[in-house]
C-alpha cells in the first residue's frame, strides 16, 4: 500500500504560479511512476503529468499544460512535484497525486491515488 499526500493548493490569480507536492509513504518511493491528475467540477479526471523512474526522468504531459507546468521527483525526499506557471482559470480543479508499480505512464494504469488538493484561478 502507498500513501500519497498533496499540499500546495490555494487560490491565485490568472497569469500567476503554485507548486504542489506529493509526499509518499509506505513503498519503495524511487521504483514508482508518479503523476498528477485534476478534475474540475463537473468534468472527468483528466491526466496532468507523470514523470517515470527509470533514471532519466522521463516526463509526458497534456497538450493542455505543456509549456506551463513542470512535474519533478525527489527520491531522497519521497516527493514529487507539480510547478505550475502562467495558470489559467481553466486549470481550477482539484489535482491528484497518483502512482503505479507497473514501470508505466498511461493514465489508466495509476492505481494508488491521494486525496487532492484544490486549486483556483481567478480571471
Amino acid at each position: 500500500q502507498v500513501d500519497l499526500r498533496e499540499s500546495g493548493g490555494g487560490l491565485v490569480q490568472a497569469g500567476e504560479s503554485l507548486r504542489l507536492s506529493c509526499t509518499a509513504s509506505g513503498h519503495t518511493f524511487s521504483r514508482a511512476v508518479l503523476g498528477w491528475f485534476r478534475q474540475a467540477t463537473g468534468k472527468e479526471r483528466e491526466f496532468v503529468a507523470a514523470i517515470i523512474w527509470r533514471g532519466d526522468s522521463n516526463t509526458h504531459y497534456a497538450d493542455s499544460v505543456k509549456g506551463r507546468f513542470t512535474i519533478s521527483r525527489d527520491d531522497s525526499k519521497n516527493t514529487v512535484y507539480l510547478q505550475m506557471n502562467s495558470l489559467k482559470p481553466d486549470d481550477t480543479a482539484v489535482y491528484y497525486c497518483a502512482a503505479n508499480y507497473k514501470g508505466v505512464w498511461v493514465p489508466t494504469e495509476f492505481n494508488f491515488w491521494g486525496q487532492g488538493t484544490q486549486v483556483t484561478v481567478s480571471s
